[in-house]
């Protein structure tokens, strides 16, 4: 077990959580004390029989603190080989006394340069010193020093202490590990901010640690784990709150943070279906049973086994459409090309986020075995928006590292001869924002329906060329829904009248990027479509609006592509 006993001990912490009652511990079992600063101020104060660190060096503190243990009385006591004679034999010559133990946290450089307006000096005035070299030299004489430097091992350390009368090497060891770990993120977050502010360079440094196993990865083959950041913020995803439901899985969490970047775009009630990173359905409406309820059947086969995002709270309502027993839940087949829908007993969802519950709702979901393998999270809408700074992907060899993409469009001009009423400037406004987050090349197209609700109609994602995405996909997907609908309302007159009307008049078409040739306008054009919004940019624009102007289509350029890979 390698006992060490603990006979004096250097007290120098930030973090003065709990510290007195600590000291007090350590005093009571007869263990010399010495301290400084405010930390030697504060123990003073609850009466703790502690000393001056100069009482120890022989020297004041200097220069505004910057020095107070840099001193070989303080890192002699600490790095000396107990059993070398040489080590011992120069630390009596120079009265050097040993230290065997050390409690130190470090300056709060992170949180001074969290600070909107911190200047670059007050950043300075707060790395430290002193400390790191305390902790670095108690980690690496681990064998004879225990050194602490998180408040949580306080309890830890009075358990050893308690049990053995001094503390174990595998403890020490421990703390050592946990030493080096905090002082190399440390230095790097000083690295990162310093190659900011005084190179303009960017610096991202990454420390994963305690993953937590996940079943297993993307397949089953695979091991899969999820990392939390060092400062987490609760309510965003890695950190949601999950209220029933079987244990997230990699998968999981990669279409739920699809669903919650989808569903974040939007500020009136909105409701997202998500299967395999893409929306399949996103609709608004006056609450979220009335958005659900639209966006579901924009794709009614792949909703099933979806994560749905709300941005406003769960109800009974909308829980009623995936459970009641007064709605008839619907599975789909195709059969001669066609939907045909077959009564199921309720609707099945992998997961479902959203940022509060109905106190009847939580009650039903904790309570009802129904509910058992649906993975329910509670989200924080305004910190999860916050804690979008940055996107990192693992390639051979090195990472990927971009910023954002949080800038919608950077412009919004309609360039053709015909223009779009406000309504429909709103519609294209939706429909940008459901293609930005479709996988390229995307088409998306999207209708506002007769009571005003906005809804993804067919999308077509992941094609090598958007013509494929929109003939292939996008308008046989809106097509198909459209005949249900059409079916399943018993609307009036014949199908290909109304699909021609809701085309033409109630959609926009939206792409994730500039159309390389006419091409693309001019086979929408043989679908109906009379509204398309790109980004532009194209050497060919010319030609599209030229198409655009001869077939009366309306066409907005936003400026920004949304390529999304």
């Amino acid at each position: 077990m390698n006992l060490t006993p603990i006979k004096r001990a250097i007290i120098s912490v930030s973090d003065k959580k709990n510290i007195d009652k600590f000291a007090k511990y350590l005093e009571s079992k007869e263990i010399e004390i010495f301290s400084t600063g405010g930390t030697y101020k504060l123990l003073k104060k609850h009466g703790v029989d502690v000393k001056d660190i100069t009482e120890l060096t022989g020297f004041p503190e200097m220069m505004d603190g910057r020095i107070k243990t840099l001193n070989p009385k303080v890192h002699g006591g600490i790095l000396a080989v107990r059993e070398n004679e040489t080590h011992m034999d120069e630390a009596k010559q120079n009265n050097v006394d040993m230290i065997d133990l050390v409690v130190v946290n470090l300056y709060p450089f992170e949180d001074t340069i969290a600070i909107a307006d911190v200047i670059l000096e007050d950043a300075i005035e707060n790395i430290d010193i002193g400390g790191p070299t305390m902790l670095r030299s108690s980690a690496k004489n681990y064998n004879y020093v225990t050194i602490i430097t998180d408040p949580k091992d306080y309890d830890r350390f009075i358990d050893e202490f308690d049990k053995y009368g001094g503390t174990s090497l595998d403890f020490r060891e421990e703390l050592a590990l946990k030493v080096f770990s905090r002082t190399a993120e440390y230095d790097s977050i000083i690295s990162e901010y310093l190659e900011n502010r005084l190179a303009s360079k960017l610096k991202k440094n990454l420390f994963l640690e305690q993953g937590k196993e996940l079943r297993y990865g993307e397949n089953s083959h695979q091991k899969g784990f999820l990392f939390t950041d060092k400062n987490p913020i609760e309510g965003t995803l890695a950190n949601a709150k999950q209220i029933v439901g079987k244990e997230m899985s990699y998968n999981n969490y990669m279409d739920a943070q699809a669903a919650l970047d989808m569903v974040l775009e939007f500020d009136d009630p909105a409701a997202v279906v998500v299967k395999h990173m893409n929306p399949c359905g996103v609709a608004t409406g006056k609450n979220s049973r009335e958005a659900i309820e639209t966006a579901w059947f924009s794709d009614p086969i792949s909703a099933m086994g979806s994560v749905l995002a709300f941005n406003t709270e769960f109800d009974m309502k909308t829980l009623r459409f995936l459970r009641g027993k007064e709605v008839d839940h619907l599975s789909f087949r195709v059969e001669n090309n066609k939907l045909i829908p077959e009564k199921i007993k309720r609707k099945f969802v992998e997961v479902v986020l959203a940022p509060s519950f109905s106190e009847e709702v939580l009650e039903y979901m904790t309570k009802n075995k129904s509910f058992q393998n649906v993975r329910v999270l509670q989200i924080d809408i305004e910190a999860s928006k916050k804690a979008k700074d940055y996107q990192i992907k693992r390639i051979d060899g090195g990472f990927l590292y971009q910023t954002t993409d949080n800038e919608l469009t950077s412009r919004f001009d309609c360039i053709t001869e015909k223009k779009f009423d406000p309504k429909m400037e709103e519609l294209a406004k939706f429909s940008y924002k459901c293609c930005k987050h479709t996988k390229s090349n995307a088409i998306v197209l999207c209708r506002m329906t007769e009571n005003g609700q906005f809804v993804m109609l067919g999308m077509g994602a992941g094609q090598p060329n958007r013509i494929d995405s929109f003939r292939k996909l996008a308008v046989t997907k809106a097509k198909e829904n459209l005949e249900y609908e059409f079916t399943a309302q018993k609307i009036s007159g014949s199908f290909d009248d109304y699909f021609k009307k809701v085309i033409s008049e109630q959609t926009v078409m939206a792409s994730d990027a500039f159309f390389p040739y006419d091409d693309s306008v001019r086979t929408a054009a043989e679908y109906g479509i009379k509204y398309i919004i790109q980004p532009g940019g194209s050497m060919n624009d010319a030609d599209s609006i030229k198409a655009c102007n001869e077939l009366e289509i309306g066409m907005i350029f936003a400026g920004n592509r949304h390529f999304r890979h």
